[in-house]
């Protein structure tokens, strides 16, 4: 019972000491922060890498996920050929893009060629503006001046507006690179969504593991199906709304025989994607088409752009009921501050993106509300 217990020597001799312990924190830190330091090296590197690229790879993300379904009934018809169904998926594609793009670049230039040649021939002539234009908003006064100054002595109005003249004409010059740059984005989204279709199980897998890797498999599978939706609601019920209008208005505009009839559906185009009203530039296409065309055609003109120009209100819930409904001011953000950034693709992309950041927040918002009650309950 009175025995005492004292440690051998050998255990006071394996006992740590402070100096020790320094010396092995400080060594595991700096093996760690060279370890983190390869790691952000390397992620910094592949974001490098693939940078010019990340634009036109999710704008094709985009395309796929949106496009999928009419590709699963493509495939079928293909008798469930999947590289076949992808390969025809990208060449109509393809067709369906470049097919509108070259009859608007014919349209363009060969508008003015055409002012081009009237202007050096001095035969260029501007009808004189209607009355009603006066009483446009904001700009009908001005407008009306302009055009009344231009329809009766062009020569002497081009003199005196030269600098702007000059300065919009480098702004078009810009635009037209720019969109040309755009084009060549679109042609390798849309390569990249044939890639993606003919792999969809394996992206949706690759999805569905990094969102149940950065919350649980319950959420994660939730917040995947989420980020599916409402791409294609965005997809279908805002950009293919657009895209409808556009192709509507281009449609009657080439058959008026407007004048760079191409050039005014591509400024449609954006505005529609912005969730601005293409009567904005249809107000003076019809303007326009009063002062060269006869009262029936114009009339009925009329009539055909202002049912285009109020399709959505029976469009949207068609396509964008059967998703989500985003906040039309997140999508017009969207929309605006893709373009400032990334130009024409940024459009597209900007809109979808911010929607989707918007959804996914706010779904972690609400689920964390239902976390706090269940615990509180």
């Amino acid at each position: 019972i009175g025995i005492r217990y004292r440690k051998p020597r050998d255990c006071l001799m394996l006992e740590s000491t402070p100096d020790q312990n320094n010396t092995d924190f400080t060594q595991n830190t700096i093996e760690a922060a060279i370890r983190l330091g390869l790691l952000m090296l390397l992620a910094a590197w592949c974001f490098m890498i693939v940078y010019p690229f990340i634009e036109a790879v999710m704008w094709g993300v985009i395309i796929a996920v949106a496009i999928y379904p009419l590709f699963i009934k493509l495939r079928s018809v293909m008798g469930e050929r999947n590289k076949l169904a992808s390969a025809v998926y990208t060449l109509l594609a393809l067709a369906f893009l470049i097919t509108p793009t070259l009859m608007i670049s014919n349209s363009v230039i060969e508008s003015s060629q055409v002012i081009s040649e009237k202007y050096d021939q001095g035969q260029l002539q501007i009808p004189p503006p209607e009355e009603g234009v006066k009483e446009w908003p904001l700009i009908g006064e001005k407008l009306y001046a302009f055009w009344s100054q231009a329809s009766t002595n062009l020569q002497g109005t081009i003199e005196n507006y030269e600098p702007q003249l000059k300065q919009a004409g480098e702004k078009i010059i810009a635009i037209a690179a720019g969109a040309g740059g755009g084009i060549l984005q679109f042609v390798i989204s849309i390569i990249i969504s044939g890639i993606m279709v003919a792999n969809a199980p394996a992206a949706y897998k690759v999805t569905l593991k990094t969102f149940s890797r950065l919350t649980n498999e319950t959420q994660g599978e939730m917040f995947t199906n989420l980020s599916r939706d409402t791409i294609r609601s965005i997809a279908q019920g805002v950009i293919g709304i657009a895209i409808i209008q556009a192709l509507l208005s281009g449609l009657g505009m080439y058959i008026m025989d407007v004048p760079a009839w191409g050039l005014w559906s591509l400024f449609i185009l954006v505005l529609a994607i912005a969730q601005l009203p293409p009567l904005l530039v249809l107000g003076f296409v019809i303007a326009y088409v009063w002062t060269a065309a006869e009262t029936t055609p114009a009339v009925i003109f009329t009539i055909y752009a202002l049912i285009v120009s109020g399709s959505d209100s029976f469009l949207k819930p068609l396509l964008l009921g059967r998703g989500l409904k985003t906040p039309m001011l997140v999508i017009l953000l969207g929309a605006i501050g893709g373009m400032l950034m990334s130009g024409i693709i940024g459009l597209f992309i900007g809109a979808v993106i911010l929607a989707l950041g918007y959804e996914l927040f706010m779904e972690w918002l609400d689920r964390g509300v239902e976390t706090a009650e269940e615990q509180a309950a």
